[in-house]
């Protein structure tokens, strides 16, 4: 595998560069035919506790296609880049990668507006593309089906915090969204969830990014008496939230993503601040014979196991879901015909299996194959969307402990 990085994002991103520097010894060229991967991750901004632990995933599955001999008769080359978690940045990114590097997929993108921005682009291009993003508007966007989300949706979202809620007699729940299709797509979700439960939103306040205060915001939602706040949020904004909440001295509840609510919110405010918080987010398939493997492969890669980073199982996912289409759309096939393979190497009805070269293998023997993956069991419905449980964790002197598992079926409509 040949991977190719930004040296603007080597500079901004020392791990990555790191990162880079140990696998020289490894990287070798290939001569013969190559299927070119863009890995478009959030190196930086509020995405960077995630993103270069999903590139290493991504790598670490193209380098067990490589080496059990390419996919479709093709090495897989990586081109990396740095999203910086903001949506301009990501789209000058996928247009170096599918203009520059003419990529033919392009995998990672987190967080809806990031990915929003980018899929006009890989769709004009007729390129697959692969997130770890929520907004409805994804599925509802994607005209060419050529868009597969690994995270769960925020409709899916919503109707997990509405379950937490419920289950814990909470009955007067206020909302608060950070403005972008993610946030408020969350927060929508519950309330949407909410209402069909037969409850009723106290207060919903949308706010916008990079303010040093949303103290007005807040009292806004706090003169409503709520006994919970669910919120769509990254982790900057909620870290300002969550100290002037403290402040006021208020002891409502708090329901966040937990992509806000993670160890960085806790190193940043303290354990005392942040007690009592629920933290929601997809679990990993972790008894699954296809996370184990992937356990043990980024666990020596990384020096953490891969319960660390939830994006990085759905980053690998993509990559042998991706590899496996190619393997079953055959030599020199276009990006239409393996795209046209994605639910059947995928979805149910062939062996189950959970390894590129255990897929790779059934294919050439002309068998139908499951690939039940580390992220989840990946059965993509008609929209490109799947349906991972979610994990709710609770903070408890300054450690997220989980204490139960929700499920949302497959078929859920808001």
């Amino acid at each position: 595998m040949t991977m190719h990085t930004n040296r603007r994002q080597l500079i901004a991103a020392p791990l990555v560069a790191a990162l880079a520097s140990a696998l020289h010894g490894a990287v070798w060229a290939q001569a013969g035919a190559t299927f070119r991967v863009g890995a478009l991750n959030p190196i930086t901004g509020a995405g960077s506790p995630y993103g270069p632990g999903m590139q290493r995933a991504l790598l670490l599955a193209a380098e067990e296609v490589n080496a059990a001999g390419g996919a479709g008769g093709r090495k897989i080359e990586v081109f990396s880049e740095d999203t910086q978690t903001k949506p301009d940045a990501a789209v000058l990114a996928a247009k170096k990668l599918i203009d520059v590097n003419k990529v033919q997929a392009v995998l990672g993108t987190w967080s809806s507006g990031v990915t929003l921005a980018v899929m006009p682009l890989t769709d004009e291009a007729n390129l697959i593309q692969m997130n770890v993003s929520g907004a409805p508007a994804i599925s509802a966007l994607d005209k060419k089906d050529l868009v597969w989300r690994f995270q769960a949706t925020n409709d899916r979202f919503g109707a997990a915090f509405a379950e937490i809620a419920t289950k814990r007699g909470w009955k007067r729940p206020a909302t608060m969204a950070f403005n972008n299709a993610s946030g408020i797509g969350n927060t929508e979700g519950f309330r949407k969830a909410w209402e069909k439960r037969g409850g009723k939103v106290v207060a919903n306040v949308v706010y916008e990014p990079n303010r040093p205060s949303y103290r007005s915001e807040l009292q806004k939602v706090l003169a409503e008496k709520p006994d919970v706040i669910v919120t769509g949020s990254y982790l900057p904004d909620t870290t300002i939230l969550l100290r002037e909440w403290y402040q006021a001295g208020d002891k409502n509840a708090w329901i966040i993503p937990g992509w806000a609510a993670n160890p960085d919110l806790v190193k940043a405010l303290g354990p005392e601040v942040c007690e009592g918080i629920i933290s929601v987010d997809t679990v990993s398939s972790e008894n699954s014979a296809a996370f184990k493997h992937f356990d043990a492969a980024y666990t020596k890669a990384m020096g953490k196991p891969a319960t660390t980073n939830v994006y990085a199982p759905m980053a690998y996912d993509m990559m042998v879901v991706l590899a496996l289409a190619m393997e079953a759309a055959g030599p020199n096939a276009t990006v239409a015909q393996i795209n046209a393979k994605i639910r059947d190497v995928a979805n149910p009805g062939g062996t189950a299996v959970s390894t590129f070269a255990e897929g790779k293998a059934l294919l050439a023997r002309k068998q139908k194959i499951n690939y039940e993956g580390a992220s989840s069991k990946l059965d993509f419905d008609a929209f490109g969307d799947v349906s991972p449980d979610f994990g709710v964790y609770v903070i408890e002197k300054g450690v997220l402990v989980r204490r139960d598992v929700v499920a949302i079926p497959a078929d859920y409509k808001p």
